[in-house]
């Protein structure tokens, strides 16, 4: 299945024409264009601590930049400035930054050793709990998680807010690249309420879609 007939997929599931999304660990905003086409009343919010990418997401946007919340942060457990590892490579892949995380890399530095990580910096952070706290955000139709071995991150700090959300997509590895990596089954354990929708293996990954079963 094809990037975009995944998203019509998930569109289709989210039976409405104006849904809350949350895109955390949006990159370049590639998805949140596409959830933008396909759905152009879609409440998009979305997450990115990674200067280079923020300033790509705001070149792709372009005009559409002023339907979109772009908040220039990572989503962790803690509230504050956390280190964040940018990824980076040379010749073809110049300034490869859809590799970094706020956790370190681990396995990553050998099933993709083209791909190096530059001295940590330091971002802001927000658990994602009080964030919607904070925005009065109380129900969320999907969020879209490619948060590169930061799951249990997000999800600790975010679990009053995922047992209001319908719909979670998130990727996922049970090689733990980045250390403490959770595997798709300790994600699942931690989100008793989500059953499997949808399963999207790969070689070293994968992304799953996750149905929340109280709705």
């Amino acid at each position: 299945m094809s990037s975009v007939e995944v998203h019509q997929y998930i569109v289709s599931l989210l039976q409405k024409p104006n849904p809350v999304i949350l895109d955390i660990g949006c990159n370049d905003g590639t998805d949140t264009q596409q959830f933008l086409n396909l759905c152009p009343q879609a409440q998009l919010y979305c997450f990115e601590p990674d200067p280079r990418a923020i300033a790509r997401f705001k070149k792709k946007l372009g005009s559409s930049l002023n339907k979109v919340k772009l908040l220039e942060i990572a989503i962790s457990d803690r509230n504050g400035m956390i280190d964040f590892h940018p990824s980076n490579a040379d010749g073809d892949a110049k300034e490869w930054d859809l590799s970094g995380s706020i956790r370190r890399p681990k396995n990553h530095l050998t099933e993709y050793d083209w791909v190096r990580f530059d001295r940590p910096v330091s971002v802001e952070t927000r658990r994602l709990d009080d964030w919607c706290s904070e925005v009065k955000l109380n129900t969320v139709d999907l969020i879209w998680m490619d948060v590169q071995g930061a799951e249990a991150d997000v999800i600790t700090g975010g679990m009053r807010t995922l047992s209001n959300t319908r719909f979670i997509y998130t990727e996922y590895s049970d090689r733990e690249l980045y250390e403490g990596q959770l595997s798709l089954q300790a994600i699942l354990d931690l989100l008793p309420s989500f059953e499997v929708a949808a399963h999207y293996p790969r070689t070293v990954e994968g992304d799953v879609l996750l149905k929340n079963t109280r709705f």
